[in-house]
């Protein structure tokens, strides 16, 4: 794929080496697909391939009022993808684990701008991909896996427990929970929290603080790979493990169950088959 075939996400390049990458899909809120991660990890090939490239900004475009709506389902969804693109989606890579890795091994640094809601992946993407995360003091996270009867992608089921603890990330995955942005700053998954008028100033103003002349680019990009070293092989097991789980429960009575509950707005009534 190439960057000026981009559908979903708005990429752009400033000569001082910030980049932006806005997921903008408004009409369904800025949810994300198979495209949409395809076109986040072209993203972050063609930076690391630019040494003008220094930082990246993820955030959701303002016009959808929300970061990322989470996963965007549509019957037929593939037949109307673009054929040029079809053969680089694998759809069986339901965890993202390509893009995950991509992430990981990425090699500056990328700051998440949650300007909005932030559902499923919109939450897994930037815990696994994200060095410093800000969010808008009205933004909030929704770890809805279970309302769905499914689990968690982009390696949530590693990342949470090792950012929080077992018991926490457990009671937040298995009740499905809503963490307001308040919270999530005290649980420690976000940064800073910041009045919505604030974020991307202030978003910008510390990735300025990443670059030359004001910091050591190359220092910085060795940490993060050092740091991230040690944890890659879990994270790609983690991952594997998780596009097994997803294909199963992606098969199961009760994920039918909270998408016809989902259309019909109800409480699903699971059967746990």
């Amino acid at each position: 794929m190439n960057v000026e075939d981009f559908e979903d996400v708005k990429y752009d390049k400033e000569d001082n080496g910030i980049c932006t990458a806005m997921i903008s899909r408004p009409e369904r809120r800025n949810a994300v697909s198979y495209v949409t991660f395809l076109e986040i990890y072209t993203v972050l090939e063609d930076m690391e391939q630019d040494k003008n490239a220094k930082v990246l900004i993820i955030t959701g475009d303002p016009k959808g009022n929300a970061f990322t709506s989470g996963g965007y389902f549509e019957p037929n969804f593939f037949e109307k993808v673009h054929k040029d693109i079809r053969a680089e989606i694998n759809l069986m890579d339901i965890a993202q684990k390509r893009t995950c890795m991509r992430f990981w091994e990425f090699s500056k640094p990328v700051i998440a701008a949650i300007n909005g809601m932030a559902i499923g992946g919109g939450i897994s993407m930037p815990l696994a991909g994200a060095d410093l995360i800000y969010m808008a003091e009205d933004a909030w996270l929704g770890f809805y896996f279970s309302k769905r009867a499914i689990i968690g992608e982009f390696g949530m089921n590693f990342l949470l427990p090792f950012y929080l603890g077992f018991q926490k990330a457990k009671e937040i995955l298995y009740f499905g929970k809503k963490i307001t942005a308040k919270q999530a700053y005290e649980l420690g998954l976000v940064n800073k929290v910041l009045p919505t008028d604030e974020l991307m100033s202030f978003t910008r103003t510390q990735a300025l603080k990443l670059i030359p002349p004001k910091a050591p680019t190359k220092s910085i990009n060795l940490m993060k790979k050092i740091m991230h070293n040690y944890f890659r092989p879990i994270l790609d097991q983690t991952l594997d493990l998780e596009n097994r789980g997803l294909r199963k429960t992606f098969r199961s009575k009760d994920f039918r169950e909270s998408m016809n509950a989902l259309k019909e707005k109800r409480e699903p009534h699971f059967i746990g088959k």
